[in-house]
């Protein structure tokens, strides 16, 4: 019995040591799981950031032009998404014909011998540019190059073994990570916000190469182009954007990753300027009900909706319709995936790229080209003809013959049908069809009159959707239409 006493004793200490150590060690991981200490990183990388101040000479009799980076007035974004700016130096006693606008941002060195890298916003139209350091000692700054599609500036100050940042890798990033920013939001210089990664590979309106790195880091004017750290201390973006209907910090920042920036740093060191691949063709997302005309299991891909004439696109035989669902071996989730991939593609090269096609899938070699200088495809508003109208009661729409300068707004020999009027209740209204409308493909059939529109109207099958191309002034744009019985 006293064995047995002395057995259970002995358990129950080496149990009680067991557990005292796996409780020692639950509170160190909890430590460890805590929030992160930031003091070690800023101290280390802080002195490499630097604030970044510009002048110009507005002409305050004539025009005024507005701050570096503002949107105009009236763009459907205006209220979302603003470039950071410090206040600007508005000397109104006595209202001179020219006085110095000046701004504040950020920026960090990247090199010993004075390469810094900021916002392109940021220096845009500047007449000096001086960089402030930690230690208050100030640079005039050389361009040594800027590329506005990537926001991106390389400037160069005259001074040696400076303090630099350690540069990451952008594309190990994880959404929920822990980052941090340094910059000098209003003016207040070295100034240190933290957040989380909250999502990667962004897109925005008119920044269609650059997958930004979303995050819920405080951003406000003047960090423009500061660097955000990880908790390594390395550098895997530059803060550019933010989203807000009043110019202020609201949850939603957006930074440049660093693996877009050395790439632009790379070529500007190089040649002074940027090339990046071209495919030449204007592509929007698949819906759901695009998805369903398609004949695709799910809403995935780069629907194609124009394809430009003497393209690498044309040349490889990629059509309007075609939807493009891997390039180079990567899954084109969403149309917004595209532009990066194919931009950060060498020129010449031969990529391997898988489409569908009328539901079957075809894979491509397609040779990037070099994205044009200006890739913006411009198109004029047509004015409204009547004559020949034509109700198309299937569709409750009316349609008449392209005139001159329809056609114009066209492929050269393409062609269509105009949209007069549209029913408020029929299939074209749900569709999104809407007057002004040029209908150039209806079920992936070129329209080359009225009676060949009407033609294909009277051969779709009810209660399915069949893709329509249209041509508006903004451009090309795939609709999904369905014909409901009893219209």
């Amino acid at each position: 019995m006293r064995d047995l006493m002395t057995i259970k004793k002995s358990g129950f200490i080496a149990f009680a040591c067991v557990l005292f150590v796996a409780c020692i060690n639950s509170s160190q991981a909890a430590s460890s799981n805590g929030l992160p200490d930031f003091t070690g990183l800023v101290k280390t990388h802080s002195s490499a950031v630097v604030n970044i101040s510009t002048s110009q000479k507005v002409n305050h009799g004539g025009q005024s032009r507005r701050p570096h980076g503002t949107p105009p007035g009236g763009a459907p974004f205006d209220d979302l998404l603003k470039r950071f700016f410090g206040e600007q130096d508005k000397r109104d006693n006595g209202m001179p014909d020219f006085f110095d606008a000046k701004s504040l941002g950020s920026g960090f060195i990247i090199s010993k011998d004075g390469y810094v890298l900021t916002n392109n916003h940021v220096i845009k139209e500047a007449d000096e540019i001086i960089v402030r350091l930690s230690d208050r000692r100030e640079f005039i700054a050389e361009v040594i190059g800027m590329d506005k599609r990537s926001d991106v500036a390389l400037l160069k100050i005259d001074a040696d073994d400076l303090p630099i940042v350690k540069i990451g890798k952008s594309n190990a990033l994880e959404v929920g990570e822990w980052v941090l920013a340094i910059g000098s939001p209003f003016g207040f210089d070295h100034t240190v916000t933290a957040g989380i990664v909250s999502a990667k590979g962004r897109s925005l309106p008119n920044e269609n190469y650059v997958p930004f790195i979303q995050t819920d880091v405080a951003i406000n004017p003047g960090n423009s182009g500061g660097p955000l750290f990880n908790l390594d201390g390395e550098v895997i973006g530059i803060n550019s954007q933010i989203y807000s209907r009043t110019g202020g910090f609201m949850g939603l920042s957006f930074a440049i990753p660093m693996d877009v920036a050395m790439n632009v740093v790379d070529q500007l060191k190089d040649t002074g300027h940027v090339t990046r691949g071209w495919f030449g063709i204007l592509i929007q997302d698949v819906t759901r009900e695009l998805a369903e005309s398609f004949e695709m299991e799910k809403p995935i891909g780069a629907l194609v909706a124009k394809v430009l004439p003497e393209s690498p696109a044309e040349a490889a035989g990629i059509k309007v319709g075609d939807v493009i669902v891997a390039f180079n071996g990567k899954e084109v989730v969403s149309s917004s995936a595209l532009p990066p991939m194919v931009g950060s593609t060498r020129v010449g090269e031969k990529i391997k790229t898988k489409i569908i096609r009328e539901g079957k899938t075809i894979t491509l070699n397609v040779k990037i080209g070099e994205l044009p200088l200006d890739d913006d495809v411009e198109i004029s508003e047509s004015k409204i003809d009547n004559n020949k109208e034509t109700e198309v009661e299937r569709l409750a729409l009316v349609v008449s013959e392209l005139d001159d300068e329809q056609k114009a707004m066209l492929e050269e020999g393409k062609s269509g049908v105009y949209i007069n009027a549209v029913g408020r209740n029929g299939a074209a209204a749900r569709a999104g069809l809407r007057k002004g409308d040029i209908i150039v493909m209806l079920n992936n059939q070129d329209i080359d009159s009225i009676k060949g529109f009407k033609n294909i109207v009277e051969g779709l099958k009810e209660g399915r959707s069949v893709p329509v191309l249209v041509q508006r002034s903004s451009g090309p744009v795939f609709l999904a239409l369905k014909v409901i019985a009893d219209e």
